[in-house]
């Protein structure tokens, strides 16, 4: 089975109530980023489709706004019902493209429009040679560090090897901080930490042809290490990684009491909002690899996507090329602390660009490997991952036994699509 790219998921949706078909109007279901009434997306929707409408004269867009929890079992009922939306932006696209539901980018975008995105998340867009993803906005994860902490714990430089990683942990326990590193393998999201841990030992979810290669020996050597060297040394705190969420890692840290942790945009820009000095490094390469070794950081992405069945094409493409603009992607990753995903916005972002915090981000996003998103099978896999990797880690745990249960679920997936 072969993946074909790497990408980490964003967002993304289109569509809206399940009065397809009318002539005139776009349905639109999008993915809520906002987490209260005051960070809502609607007001950025609303302003959007007014603005669309009013340069489009006779082309309506009507938005649903669902949460992340839901939105990809609402678009799929309301494809199989024959009510798919026009567009939608959300977290996963590739089972839509796979049955020939969706749209490509070229009868949709210009030439210069499709090659304006930045290419690793292309890549991650794409099956085949074929983009159906529309990349929206972005994030790539970093190791952040709680420069307070570091220096009461006497940590005087950023941790380059994995051997720093582990003595900055150390030290940062014997001054008392709870989390010297924060390990959340708990379902939430765990798959994103384990690809940045396997990537920063040469391993990482796929081979270069692209095949899964989840229980590969850098894979069993990085789990190996990680529960000998940190989770049994008491460095990750008292949560066990297995049950210890993303949120509630990122939570940790708001307050104070985690030294270190992989993070995105957005939690730096909470962290300084209440007086934490963070800093932002790569994350830390094996031994192994040694420093002169600059694996991928982790990227992801939310995705566009644009449904055949009301066959809006013309009325899409217009719509598309209207929320592509570089003043209205930014407006939009601005809001969300997130990246904008084409070359030109992220270049010159309205608003006076990106600040210098954001530019590391954008620096890391351009390598980076996102997660096999255009697998059809990639639903399942993550979701195998989450559920389980953290057991590698486990007292009880044997990691080979772990990563090769892991791999034998995933190819009974990739044999099922």
């Amino acid at each position: 089975m072969v993946v074909l790219g790497l990408l980490i998921p964003l967002s993304g949706c289109g569509g809206s109530g399940d009065s397809a078909g009318d002539a005139g109007t776009l349905h639109l279901v999008a993915a809520e980023y906002g987490d209260s009434p005051a960070t809502s997306s609607k007001p950025y929707w609303d302003k959007m489709t007014a603005d669309f409408t009013e340069a489009n004269p006779g082309i309506k867009v009507d938005v649903k706004l669902l949460p992340w929890a839901d939105i990809d079992r609402e678009v799929s009922r309301m494809v199989k019902a024959g009510k798919a939306p026009d567009v939608a932006l959300m977290g996963s696209y590739s089972d839509f493209a796979a049955q020939g539901q969706l749209y490509p980018a070229d009868e949709l975008l210009s030439v210069t429009a499709e090659a304006n995105f930045l290419q690793p998340l292309a890549d991650a867009g794409s099956i085949g040679n074929t983009l159906y993803g529309l990349p929206f906005v972005a994030s790539s994860r970093l190791l952040f560090y709680n420069q307070a902490l570091f220096t009461k714990a006497g940590i005087k430089d950023a941790p380059k090897t994995w051997s720093d990683l582990k003595a900055a942990a150390k030290a940062l326990k014997d001054k008392g901080v709870t989390y010297p590193y924060a390990l959340p393998l708990g379902p939430e999201e765990a798959h994103a930490e384990a690809m940045i841990w396997e990537l920063s030992n040469g391993g990482g979810y796929a081979d270069s042809a692209g095949n899964y290669a989840l229980a590969s020996e850098q894979n069993i050597k990085t789990w190996s290490w990680v529960k000998q060297n940190l989770v049994a040394n008491g460095y990750t705190g008292p949560t066990p990684p297995s049950q210890l969420n993303r949120a509630d890692a990122f939570g940790a840290f708001l307050r104070g009491e985690v030294g270190m942790l992989n993070g995105y945009p957005s939690l730096a820009h909470e962290a300084r909002a209440k007086g934490i000095v963070v800093t932002t490094t790569a994350m830390p390469v094996s031994d192994d690899l040694g420093v002169g070794e600059k694996p991928p950081a982790v990227g992801v992405a939310d995705w566009m996507m644009a449904f055949k069945q009301n066959g809006k094409r013309a009325e899409i493409s217009k719509f598309l090329d209207f929320i592509y603009q570089d003043k209205n992607l930014s407006e939009f990753a601005n809001r969300y602390h997130l990246l904008p995903s084409t070359i030109t916005a992220s270049r010159t972002p309205a608003g006076g660009g990106l600040d210098k915090n954001d530019q590391q981000f954008l620096d890391a996003l351009r390598g980076a490997q996102l997660y096999p998103v255009n697998d059809p099978a990639w639903l399942t896999v993550s979701d195998t991952i989450k559920r389980n990797i953290g057991r590698a880690v486990e007292p009880t745990g044997d990691p080979k036994a772990v990563l090769e249960d892991i791999a034998a679920q995933a190819n009974q997936a990739a044999k099922k699509h």
